[in-house]
């Protein structure tokens, strides 16, 4: 596939904003590192005039970059070396391309790929002050469908953010007002936590890493020459309707012989986490005895109490890490593991949520280790992007047919995404090292 940049353009704020530094939260500095690359896909209606066409585009997004101005900013460094952002409009990096291929030729799931890597701009970011906090590039492909691909810089947001930018500049875009606006000011966010606030849990999930046992029954699943492979392998199965509501009854048959029963409803989402936990295990051929460790999170906007402003605009993340031994997550009844995870969901309350805050305030948040080093084994990271509204960008054009992550950097990393239809059912994108792959897919559909 050959990409043809046919424009590239700094959109600025309609208006004047104001000019300020916003300094960033522990969360922020915490969670952001880089530009969270996503890309969504839609089909040319037929009859369809002007379809994504680049001045109607700019003209709202100018519009909408007046209420949500920071992202028109650019980061910078206070006095004391912590990172903020410059509310100084100096814009966002707009690009129309044109792709020498048609959209199917990106495949069927739209699975990250390196095609898909290539449909969202990228730039230096060596001088944190140079370069845009959203990058955007708009492809139009020989059938006439459209990519738009997105760079959201994750310390300016979190995915709710993000997406609440990128549905109010759709809505705009269509003539609509901005339903929800943005709530920029992140001091209502470290107010939750006072001067001289120490945590009051033991926050393992920002921790070191868990270590893989030096034993030989780590080495089933290795490839024949015994190393492991760098290179991520990355799949996207789905589950449907039917396919869930089996794991959901295996789950309430496990209840009723489980001999501390209880009449808990788990949610979806932490049923496949077991299923998916337990899957991994398997395929990464970890002994008995290794720990292993979960990182989930949940959005804190609800959880806080108060809750935080409707429209805050920032990170709201937090972690939790259920640990378990290997041998239990694959040989127990499944429902072991959903307890596991329905208890650590459990415990992200308004207290725990502020000593998290508080924990943070103590301990140097870019220190912290995640991302690469945390989530391979025996590690892993799975996030849920079940509830988001990632299939609300209509522009007036249709809604998207996917909306998915351009790339995954490591193994040991998975997301569940909706059905753009509704039909009720899910597709975990999941990267893991090549070798554990099939057996993670045999594992996934053996239920």
């Amino acid at each position: 596939m050959e990409i043809q940049i046919k424009e590239s353009t700094t959109v600025r704020p309609a208006e004047e904003t104001p000019k300020h530094c916003l300094r960033l939260t522990n969360l922020d500095l915490f969670l952001g590192t880089s530009h969270v690359p996503t890309v969504y896909v839609y089909r040319r209606p037929n009859d369809c005039t002007n379809f994504f066409d680049a001045g109607a585009l700019k003209e709202a997004l100018s519009h909408v970059l007046v209420p949500f101005y920071p992202v028109a900013g650019r980061f910078g460094k206070d006095e004391n070396g912590r990172m903020e952002v410059k509310c100084n409009a100096e814009g966002v990096l707009f690009v129309v391309a044109e792709a020498s291929c048609v959209i199917d030729d990106l495949g069927d799931s739209f699975t990250p790929s390196f095609k898909l890597q290539q449909l969202v701009p990228r730039v230096d970011t060596k001088d944190i002050s140079s370069y845009p906090l959203l990058l955007l590039q708009v492809t139009h492909f020989k059938c006439g469908g459209v990519t738009l691909g997105v760079g959201f810089h994750h310390n300016l947001a979190d995915g709710m953010s993000a997406l609440h930018f990128i549905n109010s500049w759709a809505d705009v875009t269509r003539g609509i007002p901005i339903k929800n606006l943005p709530f920029i000011d992140r001091t209502v966010l470290g107010a939750r936590v006072k001067k001289g606030d120490s945590p009051t849990f033991n926050h393992i999930e920002y921790g070191p890493p868990l270590s893989l046992r030096n034993d030989g029954a780590q080495l089933a699943h290795r490839p024949s020459n015994g190393s492991a492979s760098s290179a991520a392998s990355v799949a996207t199965l789905k589950l449907s309707l039917d396919q869930i509501n089996t794991l959901k009854a295996k789950v309430r048959k496990d209840q009723d012989q489980d001999e501390c029963k209880s009449n808990i409803r788990y949610s979806t989402y932490e049923i496949l986490a077991a299923h998916v936990w337990r899957c991994t295990s398997k395929a990464r051929g970890l002994s008995d005895g290794q720990e292993c460790k979960l990182y989930i999170n949940v959005d804190g906007r609800s959880r806080l109490n108060p809750p935080l402003p409707s429209g805050y605009f920032g990170n709201v993340l937090f972690f939790n890490t259920p640990v378990a031994l290997s041998g239990d997550i694959v040989s127990k009844p499944l429902i072991f593991t959903v307890k596991k995870i329905h208890e650590a969901i459990k415990q992200m309350d308004d207290k725990y949520l502020r000593s998290a805050l508080a924990y943070l305030e103590h301990n140097d948040p870019t220190t912290i280790k995640h991302g690469a080093q945390a989530y391979a084994s025996p590690g892993f990271k799975l996030n849920s992007w079940m509830r988001l509204p990632i299939y609300d960008a209509d522009f007036g054009w249709g809604r998207p047919i996917s909306m998915t992550r351009t790339k995954i950097n490591y193994e040991g990393k998975a997301y569940f995404v909706p059905s753009p239809t509704n039909d009720g059912s899910a597709s975990l994108v999941i990267s893991l090292e090549p070798h554990q792959m099939e057996f993670f897919k045999d594992c996934f559909y053996d239920f």
